[in-house]
C-alpha cells in the first residue's frame, strides 16, 4: 500500500502555501498519476487498486493512466453538494465556503481550513476550486466545458465501492449519489454504514 499528499498538503508543501500553485484540477491529472507510475515502477507485476477519500476518489477521471487502476473504493467521497447538506451543517457550510474561502484567499494567499475545524490549510487553488465545485451539481463536473476541457469520467469502467457513512454531514447519501452519477460507466455498488 502506498500514501501520499498531494502538492501543498502535508510534507509536500515544499514552499510557503501562499506561494503554492496546486489545484484540485493539478492533484487529479499530476500528482495522482505520479505516485501510480511510481507505484507501477516499483511494482511492476502488481495489480493496483485505489483507496480514496474525498478528492482521492472523485479525481480519479482526471488520471490520464487509469486504465492501469483494477478496481476502486471510495470511502466518504462525495460531490460536497452544499445544497444537499442538511442544516444547521449547512450553513456552517456556506459560511465557510463563500466567505472564509474567498476572504481568507484574499488576505492571506491561502485558506487556514484547519483554524475553523475544516481541514487541512489549503492552497488558494485547490480552496477556490473546492467551493466552485460544492456549490454545484456534479462536483468536478461544474468544471466540464470551463476549465476542464479533457477529461476520462465517462470512460471509467473498472468496478468501484462507495461506502458512506449515515451521519457524514458532508458525504451525506445525496451527495454521493450527486458523485456517482459523474462516473457513467463504472460497475459501483453504494453502501452506507449506520451506527
Amino acid at each position: 500500500m502506498l500514501t501520499f499528499d498531494n502538492e501543498g498538503i502535508g510534507e509536500s508543501l515544499s514552499t510557503e502555501l501562499a506561494k503554492c500553485s496546486a489545484s484540485l484540477i493539478s492533484w487529479g491529472r499530476h500528482d495522482m498519476p505520479a505516485v501510480l507510475d511510481a507505484l507501477q515502477d516499483e511494482f511492476p507485476d502488481a495489480t493496483y487498486h485505489l483507496i480514496g477519500h474525498s478528492a482521492g476518489g472523485q479525481l480519479i477521471g482526471l488520471m490520464p493512466n487509469y486504465q492501469a487502476i483494477g478496481s476502486v473504493f471510495n470511502v466518504a467521497c462525495s460531490s460536497g453538494r452544499i445544497k444537499n447538506m442538511g442544516m444547521p451543517y449547512k450553513l456552517k457550510a456556506m459560511g465557510f465556503m463563500d466567505a472564509f474561502i474567498p476572504f481568507t484567499n484574499l488576505t492571506l494567499g491561502y485558506t487556514p481550513s484547519d483554524k475553523i475545524g475544516m481541514g487541512e490549510p489549503l492552497p488558494r487553488g485547490v480552496a477556490r476550486q473546492w467551493r466552485e465545485w460544492c456549490n454545484g451539481a456534479g462536483y468536478i463536473k461544474t468544471a466540464f466545458g470551463k476549465s476542464i476541457h479533457t477529461h476520462f469520467y465517462d470512460e471509467l469502467s473498472m468496478p468501484a465501492l462507495w461506502l458512506g457513512f449515515s451521519d457524514d454531514d458532508i458525504a451525506n447519501s445525496e451527495n454521493m449519489d450527486d458523485m456517482i452519477r459523474v462516473f457513467k460507466k463504472n460497475a459501483r455498488r453504494k453502501a452506507i454504514l449506520r451506527p
